[in-house]
This record gives structure tokens, C-alpha cells and sequence, in this order.
């Protein structure tokens, strides 16, 4: 199966009442680990790209890391997408350089400027026969080069919604309605809260448009406690609770962004093999744990948050 847009995928989504896992990848170990366990759970899968990603890897290494991953996972639908392209530059060169789906984020511009920005990726992105995702309102958090403070963060304004996507002609709108980036979402002795009011007004205003969340890691604390225990210093790290995110990819959510839990369940599993085999420094035997351990988080997610298994 070759590498796919997110049009097809979505749609059985929203239709079927569950969310395609959109994973964060930056290594080989990452992208096995994410698509082993998707060819077991027959799931659909967007890996997805951030600019420190490229910077970090190299743009050809990970598109020819997904190439092989789709030639080893032939039964699943596989979408390569970039997250939060800061501009149109860094849009086009993915999609002149082999992605299926971009992220265009001025979700930080007046609404008007949003509006003409994406506007000019969807025309260049359509033409190319490439999907676009944008954004409407302002995550806060902390991951790569995005950082938004809480006072800067600001919720979707449903009222906003249509005229953004009639005026852009994107094809999925990623929206603010209380989930964060990176590891510590929410301060200790809050409740975490999703605002699915916000999510129903977009509902309905935009019937059938596939809706993304952002920031979406729900931070397993035993990954935390796992790290904590090992020589690592992460207190009050907090995430979204799953069982608001499964019931968000019950509703309009079709695409939900998974990135710090990677991480963790990665560094996690490296502090603790670190501790237990002090004499060892072959990568492979640290990272094949590793690997192991992204692949496990991930069928979790697939089974208990997605609902995508056996999608494909």
C-alpha cells in the first residue's frame, strides 16, 4: 500500500466514531515501534513530522524511514504529515519533498492572516495532491519549537470556525479546547478538563469536517514514576486522562496528536535497562527495550484511547 493522504482515513473516522493516532517520530526505533504495533492491530497511522524533527534527522532519513516502514506494514494505511509547519516555505518543501499531509499553524496570527496563510498552502498543497490541516486557537505548552504561555493560550472560538474553513479550503482543522503540549499540561491539585461544549458547537457548525487535537499525550504515570525512580527529575508531570480523549474520538475528533507519552515510555524504558546493566554501552541493547516500549504505549492507545484497531 503506498503512503496515502489523511481524506479516506478521516472519513471512516468520523464515521465510525473513533480517532487515527497521529505519533511524533524522530528515529527508526520510533517509527518501527509505532507501526509494528499498528500492522498487529490492523490500524491506520499518521506519522508526523515537526520541524525539530527534520532538523534533528534530516528531512530525506525520515521520509525513507517511513518508505520502509510502509514496505514492512503493507496491510495498513500509513498518511506522512508534518506538524505545525511554521510557514509556507517549510509547507512546500514537504510537500515537494514527499509528504502526503501538512500542517500550516498560524493559530498565533489575527484571524484574518490565519486565514490568508493557509489559504496559500492549500492552493500549492491541493495542486500537488497533498491534504492540509490548519489551526484555530492557541495551545499552551511547550514541544520542539512551539511555546505558549498559559496567559497566551486561548480556546477555539466556534463562531470562527466555518468561515475559517470555507474561506481556506483546508481539509482538517486542528482546535483549542484545553489540552496542552508536552509533559506538564496541568498544574498538581487541578482537574484536568476538555472543553467538549467548544467541540459540540464546532460539531455542528462544520457537520462531517474532521476535527484534530493537539497536545493530546495523557502522561502514564508509570512512565513517570518508572524515570522518577531511575535518576530522573519529572514531579508534577500531568496529562490529558484518556477517557476524555476516547470520548473526544467518539464525537468529531478524527485525528488525535500523541507525542511526550512516546518519549517517556523511550526514556523510561533507557533509565531503567541503564540502572540494571551498568557495564553495557551497545545502543542495541538499550534501544531494542526501547523500541519495545513505543510499541507497547502505542497498541494501548490503538486499543483503549484510538479505537482505531482493526480499522485498516
Amino acid at each position: 500500500m503506498p503512503l496515502v493522504t489523511t481524506t479516506e482515513m478521516f472519513k471512516k473516522a468520523y464515521e465510525g466514531g473513533y480517532a487515527v493516532g497521529a505519533f511524533n517520530v524522530n528515529n527508526m526505533e520510533i517509527v518501527q515501534g509505532i507501526t509494528e504495533a499498528c500492522q498487529e492491530l490492523k490500524s491506520p497511522v499518521v506519522l508526523q513530522v515537526s520541524k525539530g524533527a527534520r532538523a534533528y534527522a534530516n528531512h530525506t532519513y525520515l521520509v525513507k524511514m517511513v518508505e520502509a516502514a510502509i514496505i514492512n506494514c503493507p496491510d495498513i494505511p500509513i498518511a506522512l504529515h508534518l506538524d505545525h509547519g511554521p510557514d509556507f516555505e517549510t509547507c512546500k518543501a514537504c510537500i515537494d519533498g514527499g509528504f502526503s499531509s501538512v500542517m500550516i499553524d498560524g493559530s498565533s496570527l489575527p484571524l484574518e492572516e490565519n486565514i490568508k496563510l493557509a489559504k496559500q498552502v492549500v492552493d500549492y498543497a491541493h495542486a500537488h495532491g497533498v491534504v492540509v490541516e490548519a489551526e484555530l486557537g492557541t495551545l499552551a505548552g511547550v514541544e520542539d519549537d512551539v511555546s505558549v504561555s498559559a496567559e497566551d493560550s486561548s480556546y477555539t472560538r466556534p463562531e470562527d470556525v466555518q468561515e475559517f474553513v470555507e474561506k481556506t479550503g483546508c481539509d482538517s482543522l486542528a482546535i483549542a479546547i484545553g489540552t496542552s503540549h508536552g509533559a506538564y499540561k496541568f498544574k498538581p491539585g487541578t482537574k484536568p478538563q476538555l472543553r467538549f461544549d467548544i467541540l459540540e458547537e464546532v460539531e455542528k457548525r462544520l457537520p462531517g469536517f474532521p476535527i484534530v487535537l493537539h497536545g493530546s499525550s495523557s502522561v502514564p504515570q508509570d512512565f513517570v514514576q518508572k524515570i522518577n525512580a531511575h535518576g530522573g527529575k519529572m514531579p508534577d508531570a500531568i496529562g490529558i486522562p484518556e477517557e476524555m480523549l476516547r470520548e473526544a474520538a467518539k464525537m468529531a475528533v478524527c485525528k488525535i496528536n500523541i507525542d511526550s507519552d512516546i518519549r517517556l515510555a523511550i526514556t523510561a524504558s533507557i533509565r531503567e535497562y541503564f540502572d540494571a546493566h551498568p557495564d553495557h554501552f551497545d545502543p542495541r541493547q538499550y534501544l531494542k527495550p526501547a523500541r519495545q516500549a513505543v510499541k507497547d504505549m502505542v497498541a494501548h492507545k490503538i486499543k483503549n484511547v484510538l479505537g482505531s484497531d482493526g480499522k485498516a
